[in-house]
């Protein structure tokens, strides 16, 4: 016998906890099933563990920026003190009982267990099989994948998975991938003491982000001490004697550990998305701007393709919830999806990069100001690298797309982003009156060179 329900959620990241929650609220049976933990990679292993971290991290080196500033410093880093905070603070030891209390308080009913779909509107757990009177919702996110370089598999390598779980710091590591886990593993590995190298295969660090801002994290990691390589394929990984051992053509780079941080692929091999007319050899599911992605079937999340960032996930859960609801609502648009690499300095963007609006052959300029000639960025002295970067359509008036580099980047992309999202012309930001002495007043000084 089928236990019936209105909706089935396949996967508690933050958007299918969050979507769940808000359906049960609504009065609507709801099962959620969960393979792992309740939350999802974000709270344990990615974005709140990580951004501790970096936290910690950065006030290392705001210490170490005292001379010359406020006087003397001695720094001396523990990591026991930042996995304490790991472990108790952020993830419970890795225990989940206080997010599925949340959502089980909500009226939502936890199954544990692999979820797959049966039939339309069927989601089978083990033995049990739920029939889903409206729907289905997936959300069943991304794990880690590394590349099949010859002698990898089998052997110790760290994910993001193992990094947050550190109990203590190497005394060198290699870093396989110059994405944005590389880039922030790079920089906290390397201002505890690590002895850090990092290989991307790629011409440059952060290649989704602007050149300038790879340039400008590259030349930040070798001043505090960490070797870059760039354009460097991997032939071959060796662990022999408690150490990895990384071939590059003839060359051999050896460390106590290794990073693999060179992408992640979508959770939905034996899903079942084939019983419901989806291919599950695809790259992403494909959804509509309600979130559909079938007929009585809705995706959301990292699966979507739409950006692996919580705060996506979040906003098409919120969509996805109206349209299982009935509701009227917008449909989802990403013209202006924020991302910050939390790195020092931070990289936060919004919308196209130049390279992407070129690539979609919209009439652009640019403009940029750098952080350091500013008022602020010259108060500020150390630890200031930065700067701002404009894309604007010259059709429209409008900016299409913004970079922000330097110290709280993440909090200067907030004005940028409203900028972008809502086509604020770029005539109306010039009238505007920037607050004095700022980060973001620097955003003036970049509108200002658009017009030159």
């Amino acid at each position: 016998m089928a236990d019936e329900c209105d909706v089935v959620v396949i996967g508690t990241g933050p958007g299918g906890e969050d979507a769940a929650g808000r359906l049960a609220e609504a009065g609507l049976s709801v099962v959620a099933v969960e393979s792992r933990l309740v939350g999802g990679e974000c709270p344990y292993y990615a974005c709140v563990p990580t951004k501790m971290m970096v936290r910690a991290a950065g006030m290392l080196e705001e210490a170490r920026r005292i001379p010359g500033m406020a006087g003397r410093a001695t720094v001396t880093p523990d990591w026991g003190t930042v996995a304490t905070r790991i472990r108790d603070e952020a993830t419970d030891s890795w225990d989940d009982k206080v997010a599925a209390d949340r959502l089980t308080g909500k009226g939502v009913r936890l199954v544990r267990g692999e979820g797959r779909i049966t039939a339309p509107n069927e989601v089978t757990v083990g033995d049990r099989v739920f029939r889903a009177r409206r729907g289905i919702l997936l959300n069943t996110g991304t794990a880690p994948v590394a590349p099949p370089i010859d002698g990898l598999a089998g052997t110790p390598f760290w994910t993001n998975r193992e990094a947050v779980q550190a109990t203590e710091v190497p005394g060198s590591i290699l870093v396989l991938g110059g994405g944005v886990v590389g880039a922030e593993m790079t920089q906290v590995f390397a201002r505890f003491g690590s002895r850090v190298t990092i290989v991307e295969a790629g011409d440059r660090l952060l290649a989704n982000e602007e050149p300038e801002s790879s340039a400008l994290i590259r030349k930040v990691f070798e001043r505090e001490g960490s070797t870059v390589r760039t354009g460097a394929g991997v032939t071959a990984v060796t662990h022999e004697d408690d150490r990895f051992t990384m071939h590059i053509g003839d060359e051999a780079l050896t460390a106590e550990r290794l990073l693999v941080a060179t992408g992640r692929r979508p959770n939905f091999k034996g899903l079942g998305l084939d019983r419901v007319g989806l291919d599950e050899n695809a790259r992403r599911v494909s959804v509509d701007g309600h979130m559909r992605a079938a007929d009585g079937v809705w995706a959301i999340g990292d699966i979507t393709g739409m950006g692996a960032f919580t705060h996506v996930s979040m906003y098409q859960a919120a969509v996805a919830v109206r349209d299982i609801l009935g509701e009227e609502g917008a449909p989802a648009a990403y013209r202006a999806v924020p991302r910050v690499t939390f790195t020092d300095p931070e990289i936060a963007s919004v919308g196209l990069t130049e390279a992407q609006a070129r690539d979609q052959n919209l009439p652009i300029r640019t403009g940029m100001s750098q952080i350091p000639e500013s008022t602020r960025g010259w108060i500020h002295k150390a630890g200031n690298d930065g700067f701002i970067k404009l894309v604007e359509n010259t059709e429209w008036g409008t900016l299409v797309g913004a970079t922000a580099v330097g110290p709280s980047a993440g909090e200067v992309l907030g004005f940028l982003a409203v900028a972008v999202h809502t086509e604020t012309p770029t005539a109306a930001l010039r009238d505007m009156i920037y607050a004095y002495p700022t980060f973001h007043r620097a955003i003036e000084a970049a509108l200002a060179d658009l017009a030159t």
